[in-house]
């Protein structure tokens, strides 16, 4: 738990330079002011949160998130280079020193404007002290050590390496996530290699949850308020699992996190397109972590059409260029990985290179995960109707996820009707883009691969968004009828009815929560154990068998497919590959290509 809290004080003090230095950068060139008053801003829309000052326009969880977007992207701009270890931390640690030592005075300032009151701040540490102690120990994800711990060893100590998917597929689906895994591994130092990256995110939304506690003390809830009890959900459910670098997380969390600051921003009437336009190109960084959150991309319609209706053609292209820029190490490294644009998909074949994987591999790998996410392990039933394989599906699931599944189908259903309400009345686009975003991105999981890990932020964020934002909408214009009203009875009526309303809902989410910290709480008695105290727990080791090819020794697992991080390089099968070079710097290809077989069993 110590090695977690000292490398999680890093994190903070690297992310925040980092996004600081990027935030001033940004907003000395686009002109978005960082002191705002709400009244400025109220008036664009029709679920204002009057009375909610929006005094600053970015908070400091932004700082640290913009922050985390930037050293991802840069540790994979390195890892096109180098390992990423030492001197990529050396590197980072200078530049955090220059912008601290350019921006001191405005560093200052900032944080004397941002200071929390004593509860949150002893509230944030004690968070702080919670997510460190779950992040130090736990369950393992199977996949870990299938093929995380492989892909962030290699990233730590070769970076990137062509064809590399060759020895194993699952090392060329080239989250970005890894990159960041890596390059705050600090296996650099001797010791293990840390793993704690998801952890501290967790932290991080949780810590932005507790503006939940305000809107309770207001009893006045809007839709961002509902997002973040599902947040709360969710953190509960894997604080004995994020202890894995596991990418379903991050793409969540950060999900989350999107989703959570866009709704904000149009409640409380935002009007300016910058800080939409960045969340935008946070979209474009969660599409690095996950390929599954494609769909996220439909929430820059609305800078987007800002932006042409205004004629800004030139922070049009500057946000376009931090969008490529975003994206562009994450594509180079899939070229080099696999050969392919966008493994495992084929449709974008560009390049002709000899360590391509093999197209059959690739769709073989393509279809595996389609049919994986429906519950099945035989691809050969690839392309079946919904109609045979929904209800089996639908079976399979857990009581509780059954609810927020048809809860989500009910809110896609109520969002139509309430898309053509809102262009009637020309309510929030904001809002109502969020919204639609979040109930496509739904059905496009659902339509895809319907594993719960892979899109269960769109399974709880689509009834909160949608259910929510007709609540608020719902509460406001009562409160507005009220006030009108001619009639004294029926006003105070009405606030009556509202304010009944408030209060249920209000000690309901109390309730969930309370349940939720009461669940958390009895999970950590009934599984501690007195160990992790200063190192978190390792990665996982399985027994291997090895084999030489051309000189060099690779491990498979004696049984099964997991292997761990120890043994390396591995695969979970005896590989079949020949080298580019002279040695695992150079890369692989495929061996006998025109003569390989796609055999199921060896690549399950």
């Amino acid at each position: 738990m110590l090695s977690v809290i000292f490398i999680w004080i890093y994190m903070i003090g690297t992310t925040f330079f980092v996004g600081y230095g990027v935030l001033r950068f940004l907003t000395r060139h686009l002109a978005y002011p960082a002191e705002k008053k709400g009244a400025d801003n109220a008036g664009d829309s029709d679920c204002a949160v009057v009375g909610r000052l929006s005094h600053d326009a970015y908070g400091a969880d932004a700082y640290v998130m913009c922050g985390l977007v930037g050293v991802t992207v840069y540790a994979q701009f390195f890892s096109l280079f180098a390992g990423v270890g030492l001197w990529a931390n050396v590197i980072l640690c200078a530049a955090c020193l220059v912008i601290f030592w350019r921006e001191r005075k405005a560093i200052s300032e900032t944080l004397k404007g941002r200071l929390p009151s004593r509860f949150k701040f002893c509230t944030v540490i004690l968070l702080f002290l919670l997510f460190a102690y779950g992040t130090s120990r736990g369950i393992p994800h199977y996949d870990t050590a299938l093929y995380h711990a492989q892909s962030i060893r290699w990233i730590e100590e070769y970076g990137v390496v062509k064809g590399l998917g060759n020895l194993h597929c699952r090392l060329a689906y080239n989250s970005s996530s890894f990159a960041l895994s890596a390059l705050y591994s600090m296996a650099f130092l001797g010791g293990q290699s840390y793993h704690c990256t998801a952890g501290f995110l967790a932290f991080v939304l949780a810590g932005g949850c507790l503006r939940l506690i305000d809107s309770l003390r207001e009893r006045k809830l809007y839709a961002s308020d509902f997002a973040r009890v599902m947040c709360v959900y969710y953190l509960v459910n894997i604080f004995d699992e994020m202890i894995s670098p596991a990418s379903d997380y991050f793409m969540v969390l950060i999900a989350f996190y999107l989703v959570i600051t866009w709704l904000t921003l149009a409640e409380r009437g935002e009007k300016e397109i910058f800080p939409y336009a960045l969340l935008c190109v946070l979209a474009v960084f969660l599409l690095t972590v996950k390929l599954s959150a494609a769909l996220i991309l439909l929430l820059t319609i609305y800078p987007a059409c800002r932006l042409v209706r205004e004629k800004r053609w030139g922070q049009a292209g500057i946000y376009l260029g931090l969008g490529f820029a975003t994206a562009l190490p994450y594509l180079i490294r899939n070229v080099i990985l696999s050969g392919w644009m966008v493994y495992p998909f084929t449709s974008l074949d560009f390049f002709n290179v000899v360590w391509k994987i093999p197209k059959g591999l690739a769709d073989y790998d393509a279809r595996e995960i389609q049919v994986w996410g429906r519950g099945y392990s035989d691809v050969t039933r690839y392309d079946i109707s919904p109609k045979e394989w929904l209800p089996d599906w639908f079976r399979g699931l857990a009581g509780s996820d059954k609810f927020f599944l048809l809860a989500a189908v009910l809110a896609v259903a109520a969002l139509v009707v309430w898309a053509g309400y809102c262009f009637w009345r020309r309510r929030s686009f904001a809002l109502l883009t969020a919204q639609g975003t979040v109930a496509l991105s739904f059905l496009f999981w659902l339509g895809t691969s319907p594993l719960m890990r892979y899109g269960c932020v769109y399974v709880y964020l689509t009834p909160a968004v949608v259910f929510g934002g007709i609540y608020a909408a719902v509460m406001e214009a009562g409160q507005s009828r009220a006030k009108n009203s001619k009639g004294k009875g029926l006003a105070v009526g009405g606030i009556a009815r509202r304010t009944a309303a408030n209060y249920c809902v209000c000690a309901a989410v109390v309730l969930i929560l309370v349940y939720k910290a009461f669940a958390l709480g009895r999970g950590i008695i009934t599984s501690y154990e007195n160990n992790y105290w200063i190192s978190q727990k390792d990665y996982e080791n399985f027994a291997v068998e090895s084999c030489e090819i051309e000189g060099v020794t690779f491990y498979y697992p004696v049984e099964g497919d997991q292997t761990g991080y120890d043994a390396f390089p591995s695969a979970p099968v005896r590989p079949q590959i020949a080298f580019l070079g002279e040695g695992l710097a150079d890369g692989f290809r495929a061996a006998e290509v025109e003569k390989m077989e796609i055999n199921k069993e060896s690549y399950e």
